[in-house]
């Protein structure tokens, strides 16, 4: 994603800053204005939440003749952050939540007096605020009731294994996947090339998505034409899936993952995640002012990374032509400090053609009053998991 600055001194941080490393300004990810803020502390109570933390903002726009700012803004931080430094996100001071936007979806939480619950939490918080970023610059409204999943975080109890997946708008993840070592012991087992946390949730908000652009949008007919009905029974699809696993030159001419071709849902909810990976790293590249080349010969031609929510908004074709290079050396980078592959994926054709579906109807407008746009059952605080 982008880099930000500090208003105060114009430093570069980041989205998950908390602090200016060379001011010390606190900082705060401000969900109504999708920026990352400064803030200053003021004083102020509350009648009904007794005494809290009010900030305001340092970026509000001031008169040239007083200096005051015209409207001043101010914020509160989300609970969890002042309970559990879990979170960077703000909340407008009026707001009468105790959770931002983001936490409020989490309804479950793990049990977090157990050892090493409260830091898999965080971990997991902290991929969902990723995927809550990528979908407001998408325009799909994520702060709004029915446009994001609710989620839960689950752990593992004897004889009942959680079993990451979406439900009727409900996201579920093992918090066991947030562990490094369990991650990278079930993406070997499962002969995966690539498995995160911000890829799970992306996968599973490709579900939730499915319902509401796909289903709910009255795209199905086209849905059905370039990735197969739907209607297929999904159990018997994945229990053939895993039984008999298809081979690289099965798979890769027509799906960007192996995993995509075991059912029209799993096709897209992969081609939906690959499509947020692709946005978000253009976007961070483009931040940086990226410029490259593939040197395949000595006049190879420069390009220069544009960012894919300018407006004008670049080309998909744009976009694939600057993924191709960008992917390129960020392996290189990778190899050469010994990773593996940050992006282990060669896109034939056929998934790009996937991708271009995701991509005409994710930038279609969305106002919060279209059909597919109804609302999930109220959203509650959340709970912790027994």
């Amino acid at each position: 994603m982008r880099m930000f600055h500090c208003d105060q001194c114009g430093h570069l941080v980041f989205f998950e800053s908390e602090q200016c490393v060379h001011c010390g300004a606190v900082l705060a990810y401000l969900p109504d204005s999708n920026t990352v803020a400064a803030l200053q502390l003021d004083s102020a109570a509350d009648a009904t939440t007794g005494s809290y933390q009010r900030y305001r903002n340092l970026a509000t726009p001031a008169t040239a003749q007083t200096g005051v700012p015209e409207k001043t803004q101010h914020y509160r931080m989300c609970a969890n952050r002042l309970q559990y430094q879990a979170c960077n996100f703000a909340i407008p001071a009026e707001d009468p939540h105790a959770l931002c936007s983001a936490c409020r979806q989490t309804l479950v939480l793990p049990d977090l007096s157990v050892d090493g619950n409260t830091l898999r939490w965080r971990k997991l918080e902290a991929a969902k605020r990723q995927l809550y970023y990528t979908l407001a610059r998408l325009g799909l409204h994520p702060q709004e009731p029915g446009w994001s999943p609710h989620y839960q975080f689950l752990a593992d109890v004897p004889g009942v294994p959680v079993i990451t997946g979406h439900a009727s708008g409900l996201i579920t993840i093992n918090i066991a996947e947030a562990d490094d070592d369990e991650r990278v012991r079930r993406r070997v087992a499962l002969h995966e090339p690539y498995r995160t946390l911000l890829g799970h949730l992306r996968h599973e908000s490709g579900h939730f998505f499915w319902d509401k652009l796909v289903r709910d949008g009255g795209e199905l007919e086209s849905f059905r034409q370039l990735f197969g009905d739907e209607r297929q029974d999904y159990h018997q699809a994945l229990q053939a899936y895993y039984a008999n696993p298809p081979s690289y030159a099965q798979w890769s001419p027509h799906f960007v993952s192996a995993y995509a071709s075991a059912h029209p849902w799993e096709d897209w909810a992969e081609s939906w995640a690959h499509y947020l990976h692709l946005v978000d790293l253009l976007e961070t590249a483009a931040s940086y002012h990226t410029r490259l080349c593939v040197p395949e010969t000595a006049r190879a031609p420069a390009i220069q990374v544009e960012d894919p929510f300018s407006q004008p908004a670049p080309s998909f074709e744009t976009m694939v032509a600057q993924w191709v290079p960008v992917t390129l050396l960020l392996n290189s980078l990778s190899r050469s400090l010994g990773q593996v592959d940050a992006y282990p994926f060669a896109l034939s054709g056929g998934a790009l053609h996937k991708l271009r579906y995701v991509h005409e109807l994710v930038r279609r407008p969305y106002p919060l009053h279209a059909p597919g746009a109804g609302v999930l059952s109220p959203i509650s605080p959340p709970l912790q998991a027994p």
